[in-house]
């Protein structure tokens, strides 16, 4: 199920950037956590489910998630399972997604600055929810460093993973 929110307070930062959001029952109640946080900082965040804590495949949300990042309906997202693990396997198998399972702020920053990740993975049953909305964040105020001339050698990287899954023209988020 795909609910699109936007509240009334909307931050500049906010207004420009859509999530998708999704997660198996392993993840529900973090996702459901994060969804309302970011919504109610008025981002446009679509909650690609699962709706519940009843038995999920991980595969089917980060697939959904992948390809609303890799069509360019969504600038971001955010996908939640036990461990993070097979939500990051299965999401970097959509073409053009860079999905990171992140530990920490750091490498939540990281992710985005070094490899400019579109995608944020996180593992439900080892974060606590104040942890997640802080990874969350470094990840969406964090850009992608390859443009300037200290990062050249990301740019150089990423484009190298984006020629071999064959998407032609590198493109910024």
């Amino acid at each position: 199920m795909q609910k699109s929110t936007n509240s009334r307070n909307n931050s500049p930062e906010s207004e420009r950037i859509s999530l998708a959001v999704g997660s198996d029952h392993r993840g529900f109640e973090l996702k459901s956590y994060i969804v309302r946080y970011f919504q109610d900082l008025g981002y446009n965040v679509i909650d690609i489910g699962t709706d519940s804590t009843e038995s999920a495949d991980y595969t089917d949300y980060a697939i959904k998630v992948g390809e609303m990042v890799s069509s360019g309906r969504c600038k971001y997202g955010i996908l939640i399972c036990n461990t993070g693990i097979g939500m990051s396997i299965a999401a970097n198998k959509v073409k053009g997604v860079r999905a990171a399972l992140c530990c920490d702020t750091e490498m939540a920053r990281i992710a985005r600055l070094h490899n400019d990740a579109n995608i944020i993975c996180l593992a439900g049953g080892y974060i606590k929810k104040d942890e997640a909305i802080k990874m969350v964040e470094a990840f969406l105020r964090t850009e992608f460093e390859g443009t300037s001339c200290t990062g050249e050698r990301h740019y150089r990287r990423v484009r190298k993973i984006i020629d071999y899954e064959g998407r032609g023209k590198y493109e910024q988020a």
